[in-house]
């Protein structure tokens, strides 16, 4: 038995029978079960129960057993004072206030219907699914129900990715240019470099970068250099030569320090996503967009965005993708595929927060941008294709990776409206 199955059953009153009583053979009407809480304290606030005809107020707290009311020492904390009722599995103990008060307990595995029961086994049987729990009836939930949900996976999984927009936003005291200089970096770097250009982006002030943004190659210096790509003496290029000058320079200039600065790797990565290209990239972007940050706030669509990341990486690239190997020539243009990455991955969370700490709901508009790009491809993705669950656009395909992150991976069924919907018709 597990206590999420409990709260399941409280929270939607999925008890086979009306005649309910204590283990004290008292009566019980559940006239509303209270709001169930995720967080610390009571289980349910603000639950009204009949207990023999006398009508209570507060909260509840469910358990397994009696006992592991003990076992958290609920006894001691003020904040289980005002639960009225004591909802377990096994009614294995007597349970006391701190005032020396009995709290009423009811024991719920005589009220509970076996095909709900089965159900449940059958959900979290293991050898029963290849991928998630809920594999072989995900396909038949409530249409209406499933839209709503994945709408609802979406916003929290963009407030997830508003947690570090925040807490840039607190490290650089408000400055919301360097929290997209910080955002754009990390996504630049994608998954396997995310972090060494985060890094880049915290021993790098924007201040900097706004003196250098009217010179492209002291810029590209100043990120090549601090990302310790421009250490190797061997290599005998003029562009890097003439780099490596140019950093040493602004360096003691600017007093840069890149002890902090994790080195980008190549390793696994495809030659366009070098770090050399992404950063000569983002320098091009800074050099073209002066208060980059307004443009993207104000930017109402994917049009006006596609046009504003439209950059290449320097000439010197067009026929490099490492510093001193010459390569087939090719422009190394952000492509709208990537673009759609850094939309998703960063100029999305950045207009959320910023519009909600300034009171702005701006949901919509962001549901206009979102679904205007193409669902995301990955293994995840391509498993809930297979059980005929197919996003259509990529807020589905965010609100999915949500999903089987947040919930499928971890056995969340009854917190997700698919598993709860699945139960909802037993008992």
């Amino acid at each position: 038995m597990r206590e999420d199955l409990l709260h399941f059953i409280w929270k939607y009153k999925k008890i086979k029978s009306s005649e309910l009583r204590t283990s004290k053979k008292e009566s019980i009407e559940i006239i509303t079960p209270g709001l169930h809480n995720h967080l610390s304290g009571p289980d349910f606030f603000n639950a009204r129960i009949k207990i023999d005809g006398q009508e209570w107020a507060g909260n509840v707290e469910i358990h397994i057993k009696a006992s592991d009311w003990y076992l958290h020492r609920h006894e001691i904390d003020a904040g289980y004072d005002n639960v009225i009722m004591h909802v377990v599995w096994e009614d294995d103990a007597s349970i006391f206030r701190k005032d020396g008060s009995e709290i009423p307990t009811f024991e719920l595995q005589n009220y509970i219907a076996k095909d709900l029961l089965s159900s449940y086994q059958n959900l979290f049987d293991k050898r029963q699914k290849t991928f998630v729990n809920c594999e072989k009836d995900i396909a038949q939930v409530d249409t209406f129900l499933f839209k709503n949900w994945i709408e609802r996976l979406y916003f929290e999984r963009l407030e997830q990715k508003s947690e570090l927009v925040l807490s840039l936003l607190k490290n650089s005291k408000n400055d919301w240019e360097q929290v997209l200089f910080a955002m754009l970096l990390k996504n630049f770097g994608l998954k396997i470099n995310g972090e060494a250009f985060l890094s880049l982006s915290a021993a790098l002030d924007f201040s900097t970068v706004r003196k250098l943004q009217s010179d492209v190659d002291q810029l590209e210096s100043v990120l090549f250099g601090m990302s310790h790509l421009l250490e190797d003496h061997t290599i005998l290029d003029n562009y890097y030569i003439q780099l490596t000058k140019e950093y040493t320079y602004l360096k003691s200039k600017f007093k840069l320090d890149n002890k902090g600065v994790f080195k980008p790797d190549f390793f696994k990565l495809r030659p366009p996503n070098f770090p050399t290209i992404r950063l000569s990239q983002l320098a091009n972007l800074y050099s073209l967009h002066q208060n980059l940050f307004d443009k993207v706030i104000n930017a109402n669509n994917c049009e006006e965005l596609y046009l504003l990341f439209n950059v290449s990486a320097s000439p010197y690239w067009i026929d490099h993708f490492t510093f001193g190997k010459t390569s087939k020539k090719s422009t190394k243009r952000v492509t709208k595929k990537f673009i759609d990455l850094l939309i998703i991955n960063s100029i999305i969370p950045l207009k959320f927060c910023h519009a909600k700490l300034l009171g702005r709901d701006i949901n919509t508009d962001i549901i206009k941008i979102i679904t205007k790009i193409s669902a995301e491809r990955n293994s995840v993705i391509s498993n809930f294709i297979d059980l005929k669950v197919t996003p259509k656009n990529a807020k589905d395909s965010q609100a999915i990776l949500q999903l089987y992150n947040k919930y499928c991976t971890k056995n969340k069924c009854l917190e997700c409206a698919v598993g709860s919907s699945l139960l909802q018709g037993n008992g």
